[in-house]
């Protein structure tokens, strides 16, 4: 595998600026200052376990509300009793709905762009299937071993299509990309572990994204793998990232009979992908902080798995990464920071994390009875109820720069909201977590390695890149 030097960032920024200026290329393109690493889709063909997931969340400032798009697939050939298409929205009130198939052919998934989408049922059409690949780029679609297993019958479009010709194809399904969205879904749990946990009947949706953050500042000329550069190797599990740390969202959601339509609402993306999910993780999110728009956190611990053969040997692992208003982004994590928590089984979140430069302390509630269950990929049931969410958290964001081994005067950063995304996962546990985050060596110096992801997937010729760069 070819790695790239962070010296080689001027030359991937001007190949990214003649992609972004190229009107020809398929898909709408996004400014390369806030295109991710690890956009495109993962799966390597091989028979080995793997899901790979997306996450899209909208927060509607009008009513307070917020939903997430979630999708995922798991095990791609369709070989295992897990393999399957998963669609879930987490809706306003903290509603939920899913549907779930174990025929995983009518997935498709861009390798090295972020595009994918699936389709439940095909619309009643005469019109031809499109064809399986796209002038922008390859495309894996699943089941290509033809081992599918019964489910909803599999058919649809194997591309992005404009957003007024999908609902006219897919019947039920959905279409994601970097800028667009849209999708139709009834609840159909079965195949999915666990019982039928959906509130509303049926769900439909189409918006259009604006990217403004991804993981890094807007004024560097890449943006950063959030897990740095030791992700493009198999040594973890799962692998994280996030896509957008703040974009603008407008477009309508249909949640059962209600319908809400909103412009310029702030939104967040992010991908897991590996054999599954951590054995124990809690996440905080907002971009919605009162009076500040632009500003965005991410706060995560997680007891991953480390591969390359150590067999049942985790680490905790966080970060707490804090996009401000101009464009700057600090990034606390354990090659550079000491990063600790105290988080409650749910309702309570606490972190903090120090290094010579700053200091930050997220401090998140919510309700006892706030939440929803929510699936996620587990390694022995597939898609399972395996960890609880809610919109309506309240959240406060302190930030400090440091120097001399202290704060330096009042926060560069005081921000407070009550519609902050809080998640608790794993398990199950039943006690306060207090632990710290310990990178194990030698992959703690080999992370701090000045490696350029973002270069090593613009520089190499789309057809050598791994696959998801």
């Amino acid at each position: 595998m070819v790695l790239l030097l962070a010296g080689h960032s001027r030359a991937s920024a001007l190949a990214r600026r003649r992609n972004c200026l190229d009107g020809r290329r398929r898909l709408a393109p996004v400014c390369a200052s806030v295109t991710t690493p690890h956009s495109g889709y993962h799966f390597d063909g091989t028979p080995r376990r793997f899901f790979e997931g997306w996450y899209w969340k909208v927060q509607l400032p009008e009513t307070g509300q917020s939903f997430a798009l979630i999708y995922s697939i798991e095990d791609p050939l369709g070989n295992t009793p897990q393999a399957g298409v998963g669609l879930q929205v987490m809706g306003p009130d903290d509603g939920y709905i899913c549907q779930f198939t174990p025929n995983v052919t009518g997935f498709w998934a861009e390798r090295n762009r972020l595009a994918l989408g699936a389709t439940f049922k095909p619309a009643n059409t005469t019109a031809s299937s499109p064809s399986s690949t796209t002038s922008s780029g390859s495309s894996w679609s699943s089941g290509s071993s033809g081992s599918s297993r019964s489910g909803t019958a599999a058919g649809g479009p194997r591309r992005l299509l404009p957003a007024d010709s999908f609902f006219a194809q897919v019947e039920q399904g959905f279409q994601a990309s970097d800028s667009t969205q849209q999708g139709r879904m009834v609840a159909l749990e079965s195949g999915a572990a666990g019982p039928p946990l959906s509130t509303v009947p049926n769900a439909s949706w189409s918006l259009t994204i604006k990217p403004k953050a991804g993981w890094g500042s807007t004024s560097g000329p890449t943006q950063k793998a959030t897990a740095g550069w030791l992700s493009v190797l198999p040594i973890f599990e799962p692998h994280w990232q996030v896509m957008m740390a703040h974009g603008e969202a407008s477009g309508w959601l249909q949640w059962g009979g209600q319908r809400y339509e909103f412009q310029d609402a702030p939104a967040y993306a992010e991908k897991n992908w590996g054999g599954g999910f951590p054995s124990k993780w809690h996440w905080i999110q907002c971009n919605s902080f009162d009076g500040q728009p632009g500003l965005s956190v991410t706060a995560v611990g997680a007891r991953r798995a480390l591969l390359l053969g150590l067999q049942g040997v985790e680490e905790d692992v966080g970060l707490i990464g804090v996009h401000l208003p101009g464009g700057e982004f600090v990034e606390l994590v354990p090659w550079n920071s000491e990063l600790e928590w105290d988080v409650d089984p749910w309702g309570r979140w606490w972190l903090r994390a120090v290094n010579d430069r700053y200091e930050a302390l997220v401090e998140a509630t919510c309700a006892p009875e706030a939440g929803a269950v929510l699936r996620a990929p587990t390694t022995s049931m597939g898609l399972a109820p395996f960890c609880k969410d809610t919109f309506f958290g309240q959240c406060r964001l302190r930030l400090w720069r440091r120097a001399g081994g202290t704060k330096q005067g009042q926060p560069l950063v005081d921000a407070t909201s009550s519609t902050a995304a809080l998640e608790v996962g794993g398990g199950p546990w039943w006690s306060a977590w207090r632990a710290r985050a310990e990178m194990k060596e030698p992959f703690r110096s080999l992370v701090t390695l000045p490696l350029d992801v973002a270069g090593l997937g613009q520089l190499v010729p789309e057809p050598l890149r791994p696959p998801g760069l």
